[in-house]
C-alpha cells in the first residue's frame, strides 16, 4: 500500500474501502439517526453514539446528543445505560469485540505460523486507522467502567486475541517461564499499539523522512512486525531453589 499525508499526518492508505468479515457482519444493526422501533432503543443509542463517536470524536459523543440523534427523549436512554459512562462502555465493548475478531480473521488467512503474528500485529494499526474515535475510546480507561460484564468480557477476548500473536508460531513458547512470555506480550503490544498512537497523532512523520522515496508507513510496519516475528530464544531450566 502506498501512504498519504493529511491534516492528521501519515495514513495507510487502500483500507478505508476494504472492510473485513468482522466490521460488515456488524452493518446489520439500523442506520444511526433514524427514529427507533420501541423495545430497540439501546440499539439505536449505540448506532447514534458510535456516529457521532467517528464524527465528531469522544469530546462530541454525549447522552443527550446520542438521544437527540437517536429520536428519543433525553431522560430515556439511563434505563439502559445510566449515565455516559455507561454508554460509552458498551460501546467500547462492541469496538472490543470488532477488534478481536480482525485479529483472528486476519491470522486466520495465513497459512505460515511465523507470518500469523506480523498479520495479527498489522491488522491491530489498520483498525486503529480507519476507527480512530472507536480505538482511542477502547482505551481511554478513566471514560469507562471495566465492572459492566459487557465490557469486561471483550476486553478479556481481545486480551487472549493478543496473547494469541506472541505466542503463534514460537517453539520455545512451552518452556518459557512466565515472566518472559508477560515480557513478550507486552512487548508485542507495545510496538502495535506505540506505532498505532503515533499514526494516529501524525508524530511518524519524522521518521518517514529518514527512509528512501517510494517507501511508507506500510514498509516500516512490516519490517518491524517481520523483525519481532523472526526472533527466536531458547529459555534455559528454571535455578533450584536453595
Amino acid at each position: 500500500m502506498k501512504t498519504e499525508t493529511g491534516s492528521g499526518g501519515e495514513r495507510i492508505s487502500g483500507e478505508e474501502n476494504r472492510s473485513p468479515p468482522a466490521a460488515r457482519a456488524t452493518r446489520g444493526r439500523k442506520k444511526a439517526g433514524r427514529p427507533y422501533h420501541h423495545g430497540a432503543l439501546r440499539e439505536a443509542m449505540l448506532d447514534a453514539a458510535e456516529e457521532i463517536l467517528a464524527k465528531e470524536g469522544i469530546n462530541g459523543l454525549t447522552l443527550r446528543a446520542a438521544a437527540r440523534k437517536a429520536g428519543a427523549s433525553h431522560a430515556a436512554p439511563k434505563n439502559h445505560f445510566g449515565d455516559l459512562t455507561g454508554l460509552l462502555s458498551e460501546l467500547a465493548s462492541i469496538g472490543f469485540r470488532r477488534f478481536s475478531a480482525e485479529l483472528r480473521a486476519a491470522a486466520a488467512a495465513e497459512t505460515d505460523p511465523d507470518r500469523r503474528g506480523v498479520a495479527r500485529g498489522m491488522a491491530y494499526v489498520h483498525f486503529a486507522e480507519r476507527h480512530p474515535g472507536m480505538f482511542q475510546l477502547m482505551f481511554r480507561s478513566e471514560r469507562l467502567d471495566p465492572s459492566r460484564a459487557a465490557l469486561r468480557e471483550a476486553m478479556d477476548d481481545a486480551a487472549q486475541a493478543l496473547a494469541e500473536t506472541v505466542e503463534e508460531g514460537r517453539e520455545e513458547s512451552a518452556d518459557a517461564p512466565p515472566l518472559a512470555k508477560a515480557a513478550r506480550m507486552a512487548a508485542a503490544w507495545s510496538l502495535v499499539h506505540g506505532f498505532s498512537m503515533l499514526l494516529l497523532d501524525g508524530r511518524i512523520q519524522a521518521i518517514m523522512r529518514q527512509l528512501p522515496a517510494g517507501l511508507g508507513t506500510e514498509d516500516l510496519l512490516t519490517e518491524m512486525l517481520a523483525a519481532r516475528s523472526s526472533e527466536k530464544r531458547v529459555y534455559p531450566p528454571p535455578s533450584p531453589r536453595a
